[in-house]
């Protein structure tokens, strides 16, 4: 008998070993209208939003208590109802949503829970949608962009000449700290948008963060792949000197310094909404810096 009350022990010691090492992802409904679209399925059984999200976050808390490596997703309502429709699913299930959040963990676009109040996770949720969204957009257009009976990669070409842009961009501006925003427009009227944050030395050293300069340069990749012009600005800032704003319009992934009106506008213009933004008091609007040809010819193709 206490051999076999042993072998129990054992196996459940090992069982609770193994969830803690077995990651969980939860996925949130952000804001009240995805929230509100779930409500018309009866086994969601949430009626009140600010509750519901008070349970997310004891539901995360008690993960994070048990040792449970946690990320968090977006749960889409709108994706959630393609996703049952195109694979047979019952929407109105709780095994559908939980294959749902399955697929969305693996296509990626989710934040590590590190014990932050759900109120500070949502906000940075929603950014990394975003980016994912970006991403995969922008992916595509460039797959689109090629011959497909070549055999090369139709991107190759694009995000090389992105890059070295982007190097360009960078040496031109020199020492400081820049956020950098590239816009593209699309077919389908929203643009595609991408920041990237770099801090460059006076001795020529770079910092930045990989995945934002990764998809900085896929969106400006894609640039290449439309009609439509789209743009760099650049707001710099150096200790003890005025913030300076610079910009280049993009045409077929080729860029071309803006004059000091253009920049303004450019600066003073919400790239989502095409709405004009106030003036910032205590920043300069300078022409954005000729490229080296060697890096970026300017030419439009």
């Amino acid at each position: 008998m206490m051999a076999r009350t042993d072998d129990i022990r054992k196996r459940q010691s090992a069982r609770r070993r193994l969830r803690r090492e077995t990651p969980s992802t939860v996925a949130v409904l952000a804001d009240e209208r995805d929230f509100a679209a779930m409500r018309r399925y009866p086994s969601f059984g949430f009626d009140d939003h600010p509750a519901y999200l008070r349970h997310v976050e004891g539901l995360l808390r008690a993960l994070a208590a048990r040792g449970t490596p946690t990320s968090v997703a977006l749960f889409d309502p709108g994706e959630f109802a393609d996703y049952c429709d195109r694979a047979g699913l019952d929407p109105d299930s709780p095994a559908s949503r939980t294959r749902y959040i399955a697929e969305v963990a693996a296509a990626g676009g989710t934040v590590a829970y590190e014990g932050q109040p759900v109120a500070r996770l949502l906000p940075r949720l929603v950014d990394e949608a975003c980016r994912q969204a970006t991403w995969e957009y922008a992916t595509r257009l460039l797959a689109r962009s090629g011959c497909p009976a070549c055999g090369d990669d139709p991107g190759r070409e694009p995000f090389a000449r992105a890059l070295r842009a982007l190097r360009a961009i960078l040496e031109a501006l020199g020492g400081g700290t820049h956020h950098l925003v590239c816009s593209v427009p699309t077919e389908s009227g929203a643009p595609l948008v991408a920041v990237l944050g770099a801090h460059c030395d006076d001795t020529g050293g770079l910092r930045l963060d990989e995945p934002s300069a990764l998809l900085f340069c896929t969106v400006l990749a894609a640039s290449a792949t439309t009609e439509h012009p789209g743009g760099i600005v650049v707001r710099s800032h150096r200790p003890g000197r005025q913030d300076t704003v610079r910009g280049w319009s993009l045409r077929r992934g080729r860029t071309r310094p803006l004059d000091e009106a253009q920049v303004f506008a450019a600066y003073c213009t919400d790239p989502v909404t095409g709405e004009p933004v106030p003036p910032e008091p205590g920043v300069a609007y300078e022409a954005g810096i000729a490229l080296d040809p060697g890096e970026d010819d300017g030419k439009e193709t």
